[in-house]
């Protein structure tokens, strides 16, 4: 069992556990609300405070589609950069270099909603201007960080 600074109790399971209880869910039709770990997805997504809707990807990956994947024996959740199908390419959007790939049968699941942690609801749109400011977010971030953070 594992009680949070905030009082809530839960049992704490490793990661091939939890996402294979989401894909079980998603296999079935539902959708599953998550709060994702890591800093790889700012400025959109906050490490611990926003929680995203996943749901079964039932199109082709596009560009800009933020998807959850397992890439070798890790579960990410990036934004697709390129896509040549079979092979997906993705990258953080609070990455300033490094990239994964993956084929389209390692996608779990495709962020349809991002819940804030202010109760705002925002459909993640397809960042095609933060992908083209990939030269300039080093600096971007590092106000971000330092400003609203």
């Amino acid at each position: 069992m594992y009680k949070a600074p905030d009082g809530k109790v839960g049992k704490v399971v490793g990661d091939d556990l939890f996402f294979a209880m989401i894909g079980d869910l998603l296999s079935e039709g539902k959708e599953v609300l998550m709060t994702p770990k890591g800093f790889s997805m700012l400025p959109f997504i906050q490490n611990g405070k926003d929680s995203v809707l996943l749901k079964k990807l039932d199109r082709p990956a596009e560009k800009g589609d933020i998807l959850l994947v397992k890439v070798g024996a890790r579960y990410i959740m990036h934004r697709v950069y390129d896509v040549a199908l079979p092979s997906i390419t993705l990258m953080g959007d609070g990455n300033v270099s490094g990239r994964e790939h993956c084929d389209a049968s390692d996608v779990i699941a495709i962020v349809t909603e991002i819940h804030k942690s202010d109760g705002r609801v925002v459909i993640p749109g397809k960042a095609r201007l933060w992908r083209l400011l990939l030269p300039f977010r080093r600096y971007i971030l590092a106000i971000y960080k330092r400003v609203i953070l």
